[in-house]
């Protein structure tokens, strides 16, 4: 027979599925302008479920960009207080002729939740939430204390939190973070990443001629942005998938050969990840290295855009006088993003074409992260996941990055548990994104369980 934990999150299931379903409901896109109600209601509802949930002092913290979300527990002496981070924004939706159903109509089908926001980050961070209002409604009280930190920029690089954090040490103190924005490495199979990649994001502005101008009467005499920036491109990633910056790569801190050989054992199909996860007839990368060290623990540069000139119907023989570039490099660590940024900055000057001006503008940079899985609160978090899963926990890196661990580790100098209850397919960021309903479960009583553990319980 069940816990009494076990017994309140089976008979509230409806209430939390309907919970969250008008959660995703709201599109809450950090991106557009025209969603700011939106995000304010969406803030609006975090700050009503931490109220129902048991939370005290909740509060919604007005910035310069969107409302972040707090809301405290802190009636356990002498226990470990535990940070629960996680964001109410979400990606926009489109293009929205590839979603089954509406990205804003949450949708369940075949055990999943069919919505933007569903994994990423709505799901799972409602987790946390429902957690805390399972023990506070079961047992009265909370085996440790908590404070919930919800931000609504993530999906725009987070600036409001991690100024926040920076500035208020004192209230944030703690003794571990809690993140739930991560993936499980395969259905069932209980996950921990313990290392991300760090990112900057730049956008690459070409200028040329001073007006756009006809390409039969000024072609092969005048500058053009576009193949600059595509010879730019081109020559600081070749085929070989080396990235073409000096430097690049000399503070680049390998796996140890422990980790490599963990990484070995996990159950990873590299045919089935070309084909169901990539949907591709190949697989690239930087040669002599495995699919998985290259997605956890080699830097990539990826370009993410480029436009300018004329894309209407029919034609129009210009030669553009401004074009641009989305760039990002994904870093590892012991890479510093502003030694890196400095680097390429130099680069693209070096390879700027005659006739043409680039200005490189940083968007965004995250630091990269790494934790020591034999720490006591990953090593709880472990515990629990084994017990809960009922499988031995594994531990991954993840390739994508999150801006607000590094700042957490520097300004909270305190570790941050990545226990994410994700899949592989869920699709984030694409068309007929999901969360797996059984994992919202299993991952509620999991966090019970975590935080049970952190207290003393065994």
């Amino acid at each position: 027979m069940g816990s009494p934990l076990d017994a309140y999150i089976e008979s509230n299931q409806a209430r939390f599925l309907e919970e969250l379903r008008s959660f995703l409901s709201i599109p809450s896109v950090s991106t557009l302008p025209q969603h700011r109600p939106d995000i304010d209601r969406a803030s609006d509802f975090v700050a009503q479920r931490l109220k129902e949930a048991g939370m005290k002092r909740v509060e919604r913290i007005i910035t310069q960009g969107h409302p972040l979300v707090y809301g405290e527990w802190l009636n356990a002496p002498g226990k470990p207080t535990v940070l629960c981070y996680g964001h109410y924004d979400v990606q926009p939706p489109d293009p929205l002729e590839e979603w089954l159903s509406p990205p804003f109509t949450p949708t369940v089908r075949d055990h999943n939740i069919y919505a933007r926001g569903a994994a990423d980050d709505k799901g799972q961070m409602y987790i946390h939430i429902k957690a805390a209002e399972t023990l506070l409604k079961v047992r009265g009280s909370l085996p440790v204390n908590l404070k919930f930190l919800i931000e609504g920029e993530e999906e725009v690089g987070g600036a409001a939190v991690d100024r926040y954090v920076k500035e208020s040490p004192e209230k944030l103190r703690c003794d571990v973070a809690l993140i739930s924005d991560t993936e499980m490495f395969a259905p069932g199979l209980p996950t921990l990443c313990v290392g991300l990649r760090g990112l900057i994001y730049t956008e690459l502005q070409a200028t040329g001629a001073a007006q756009d101008l006809h390409s039969g009467i000024y072609g092969g005499a005048a500058p053009n942005p576009l193949t600059g920036l595509a010879r730019i491109l081109s020559q600081l990633l070749p085929p070989s998938h080396r990235i073409q910056v000096p430097g690049f790569y000399d503070d680049v801190l390998a796996p140890s050969p422990e980790e490599k050989a963990s990484w070995a054992e996990l159950p990873f199909d590299e045919k089935k990840f070309m084909e169901e996860e990539v949907g591709s007839s190949a697989l690239i990368g930087e040669q002599g290295y495995g699919v998985l060290e290259r997605l956890w623990a080699r830097p990539t540069l990826e370009v993410h855009g480029i436009v300018g000139g004329f894309m209407g119907e029919g034609a129009k023989t210009v030669i553009p006088a401004r074009a641009s570039a989305k760039v990002s490099m994904r870093l590892v660590p012991r890479q510093d993003p502003a030694r890196i940024l400095s680097a390429f900055q130099k680069e693209v000057a070096r390879l700027t074409p005659p006739g043409l001006r680039i200005q490189v503008r940083l968007l965004s940079s995250a630091e990269p992260v790494l934790m020591e899985p034999s720490h006591p609160s990953i090593q709880a978090a472990a515990k629990a996941l084994t017990e809960i899963f009922r499988k031995p926990t594994v531990y991954i890196r993840g390739g994508g990055s999150i801006p607000i661990v590094s700042r957490i580790g520097e300004s909270l100098k305190v570790p941050v548990v990545l226990m994410g209850f994700g899949l592989p397919d869920d699709r984030l960021h694409s068309p007929n994104e999901k969360f797996h309903l059984p994992n919202f479960y299993d991952g509620i009583r999991s966090v019970t369980r975590f935080w049970e553990i952190l207290g003393g319980a065994e």
